[in-house]
């Protein structure tokens, strides 16, 4: 039996990281991927008007000057819990058909898991992604074809700091542009509620706006409501900002089981991860309270080892999804270092657009 230590090695890695008018909804239907559950357009968001916002040629770039007239007031505090007993939380949860959810009890610090039978598939302890109920489908770890690269950044989109923060968006995404390049990222609900011009700025730019939970929560040890409201305020927020429904989410620290999964399964949600981690949480900055102990060289030496086995043609059973972040000066400059380094030897592109087992990203589309 295993004793689970929880996160202990990434929790350094947390970053600091108009009321709407309801409408008739037109709640559209289409099978799951297994068959056996419904996946459809969440009819219990409210239904924002439609700013028109998809990907622009040329590409925007510069300042964000635009003001949303996004509702701040209609949202949890920023990185708190959210209340499972708000009226929108109340309807999500009555959606969800329980009998198709899993009935493990939330993990605690110090529980027993025994990883080789992993009941659960846990990917915390055992890595694994391949559900052990049936009617749930395989997580997206990897681009299936080998010299492809899924470029993700996880807990954006990042907020200044200050008046004329220089490392705030649209800083990545500038440079993003600037290298043609498009890439999935993972939006943390509370950035999007204080930015979210950012959002739109994003989509704009043709990246895919994909959840993160609305504070960055260990999922797997929240109660089944607790999950539902983390899932619900986040795509809340990318729906509000940019006026998509996005269908992809990402765990916070990877950490998922098959309870999460099939809570986010009929919240519309496909679950991506990642096989290759650039560690780049891990550098010491303002976004882990300069608490990380990785060296920048350390992290170097991960894209080295990438581009080396692509150039070697050992890396041939399949291509990678690399977990990147847009958490502070100090990860966008990583990004900025090797992103033409990559794009020489890799096929860098989004998630997406190397895993065609995924649903579109979005209803709308």
């Amino acid at each position: 039996m295993i004793k689970f230590s929880l996160f202990i090695a990434i929790i350094s890695a947390v970053s600091l990281v108009t009321s709407a008018r309801p409408t008739t909804v037109v709640e559209k239907r289409s099978p799951s991927q297994s068959g056996i559950l419904p996946t459809s357009s969440p009819a219990y968001f409210p239904n924002f008007s439609s700013h028109g916002t998809k990907p622009k040629n040329p590409v925007p770039t510069g300042p964000i000057r635009s003001k949303s007239n996004f509702n701040r007031a209609s949202y949890p505090r920023p990185w708190d819990a959210p209340d499972v007993n708000h009226p929108e939380i109340k309807r999500a949860i009555k959606a969800i058909d329980w009998n198709h959810v899993p009935k493990f009890a939330p993990r605690t610090v110090g529980m027993e898991y025994d990883e080789h039978q992993d009941e659960a598939c846990w990917w915390t302890e055992s890595q694994c992604t391949k559900p052990k109920v049936s009617y749930l489908p395989e997580d997206v770890k990897f681009c299936p074809n080998s010299g492809d690269f899924g470029l993700t950044y996880d807990d954006g989109p990042l907020p200044p700091s200050y008046p004329d923060d220089p490392w705030a968006e649209p800083r990545l995404y500038d440079f993003l542009a600037q290298s043609k390049q498009t890439a999935t990222l993972f939006y943390v609900g509370s950035n999007v509620v204080n930015f979210p011009e950012a959002a739109v700025r994003a989509l704009e730019s043709g990246h895919t706006l994909c959840a993160h939970t609305w504070s960055h929560a260990q999922m797997t040890t929240l109660d089944n409501y607790q999950v539902v409201a983390q899932l619900y305020w986040s795509m809340r927020a990318i729906k509000e900002a940019a006026g998509v429904t996005t269908r992809c989410w990402r765990p916070p620290y990877g950490d998922v089981d098959d309870r999460v999964r099939a809570i986010a399964h009929q919240m519309g949600l496909a679950t991506i991860l990642w096989d290759s981690d650039s560690f780049d949480w891990g550098l010491p900055s303002v976004a882990n309270g300069f608490g990380g102990t990785f060296e920048r060289s350390t992290i170097d030496s991960y894209f080295e080892q990438w581009i080396s086995e692509r150039k070697e043609g050992v890396d041939f059973e399949h291509g990678r999804i690399v977990l990147e972040h847009e958490t502070s000066n100090v990860t966008i400059m990583v990004s900025q270092d090797w992103l033409p380094k990559l794009q020489k030897v890799f096929r860098v592109q989004k998630v997406h657009d190397c895993a065609p087992q995924l649903p579109s990203p979005y209803w709308e589309s």
